[in-house]
């Protein structure tokens, strides 16, 4: 049972071989290849592009074989089927309130990789997963960033400042920090706080001088 549900994975079959593993359960529930059944449910899951169903199966694991193995894999499908619905996040949609996007599968998906490489340093998946840690971060940081700018642009000139806040305190090490500190020059400016706007503009032209001569630092970003 588990090799003809493995072929069906292996054709690209995936509704067949989620059935196929499924029955597997079913009759055999105690064996380690209902175990497998459930790690390869989950993969099936994510390749039909269900997440939703793929991040259950993929928890189901996790729950209930923690000790297993191949538990690690299952952080990792978790992680990816989070990451691919993200995907589409964070690309540039003519006209969208950036306000209105949700980045809680970002979150998610950086929560199960790290997870994994926490308590799986060694595991084979562990340089993938971070390296898209990463990724992640950056995106997420550019996300607060489009919803400073969209604030801004809008005067909302305190929700701004209090974005680019958290850039800097949250994401660090991504290249967001440049923008984030502009808005708060801009959005200082704004709300007349003259000896916020100079320190952060000292920030700015210390570790961006580049700007001064090229008159960035009066671009809103977007």
């Amino acid at each position: 049972m588990y090799n003809d549900a493995k072929k069906s994975l292996n054709d690209n079959s995936y509704e067949e071989a989620i059935k196929q593993f499924e029955s597997l359960q079913s009759h055999y529930p105690y064996g380690s290849y209902a175990q497998q059944a459930q790690l390869e449910i989950a993969y099936a899951y994510y390749k039909q592009n269900e997440p939703e169903s793929a991040i259950a199966a993929a928890d189901r694991f996790i729950k209930q074989y923690p000790n297993n193995p191949h538990v690690d894999y299952a952080y990792y499908v978790k992680g990816l089927a989070n990451f691919n619905a993200d995907i589409g996040l964070f690309g540039r949609v003519s006209g969208q309130d950036p306000t209105e996007r949700d980045p809680k599968a970002a979150q998610d998906s950086f929560a199960a990789f790290k997870d994994l490489v926490t308590r799986f340093p060694s595991s084979k998946y562990a340089a993938d997963s971070r390296l898209r840690m990463q990724y992640l971060l950056d995106a997420l940081a550019k996300y607060e960033i489009h919803v400073a700018s969209y604030y801004l642009r809008r005067g909302a000139n305190i929700a701004a400042v209090n974005r680019a806040k958290e850039v800097l305190t949250q994401y660090p090490n991504t290249p967001a920090i440049h923008d984030a500190l502009l808005i708060l020059v801009l959005g200082y400016d704004a709300l007349g706080m003259k000896e916020l706007r100079d320190d952060a503009q000292r920030v700015l032209d210390k570790n961006f001088p580049q700007d001064a001569s090229t008159n960035k630092n009066t671009e809103i970003p977007r």
